[in-house]
């Protein structure tokens, strides 16, 4: 499939970093081809705005973001205080319509991986109905290692396509953090899931051009079709 699915632990655990840097340097890199991005539900003023406002990228919001909601709370309840219901068959629509109108699609979840899509599915579950491969965002910080081994676990029960891991400093962390509280080999022995790069923390992260360096540093191979 010519997508990626970007989902995190949790919230807040740098899923829109990684997803800002991977568009900014495919806008970079590989102009000749074409992008699509969705944020397929959304609640609360987020992510839908900075892409639209950061990139040209030729799509209506509706096409951004197919299903919005005001409450920045989980997509069940947003949707319930709104007397709607979540039309899950809409957002599946928008995103085959890009799949098959661009050479490549990023997706990117709400939440972590466990989180509510509606009071029975979660981001996994999407992952897995639309067969989508997903790359898993885990923040470096204490904790970090069992983290990432508990959504390994969930993925594995949900069957996603796990691609594979990338680390996301959140805050700004040292060589040592890293080791002591995120080390690449302990982690992919415990989840058999290769770690494909470490974000740094970023005091600015909308600079395009230290966004598009930074998605350089990854292992872009399994994370974007270079050819």
């Amino acid at each position: 499939m010519n997508a990626l699915l970007i989902t995190g632990t949790d919230t807040d655990a740098g899923k829109t970093v990684l997803t800002t840097a991977l568009i900014a340097y495919w806008q970079t890199y590989c102009k000749t081809r074409s992008l699509g991005v969705m944020k397929p539900i959304q609640s609360g003023t987020g992510d839908r705005e900075l892409y639209d406002r950061l990139f040209s990228l030729d799509q209506t919001l509706d096409e951004l973001n197919p299903l919005y909601f005001e409450a920045p709370i989980a997509p069940p309840l947003a949707a319930e205080k709104e007397g709607k219901r979540i039309k899950l068959e809409k957002v599946w629509q928008s995103f085959e319509r890009l799949c098959q109108t661009r050479d490549w699609v990023l997706v990117e979840a709400l939440g972590g991986l466990g989180s509510p899509i509606t009071r029975e599915t979660t981001v996994a579950d999407l992952a897995w109905d639309w067969r989508i491969p997903t790359v898993l965002v885990v923040p470096v910080k204490l904790g970090a290692i069992g983290q990432a081994v508990a959504n390994v676990a969930l993925a594995r029960s949900r069957r996603v396509h796990l691609k594979g891991i990338v680390l996301n400093c959140v805050k700004l962390c040292s060589d040592d953090d890293v080791e002591n509280w995120a080390p690449v080999d302990l982690i992919e022995s415990l989840t058999s899931v290769p770690v494909l790069g470490l974000i740094p923390h970023l005091s600015d992260p909308t600079d395009l051009v230290k966004l598009a360096q930074v998605a350089s540093g990854l292992d872009l191979e399994r994370l974007i079709p270079l050819s």
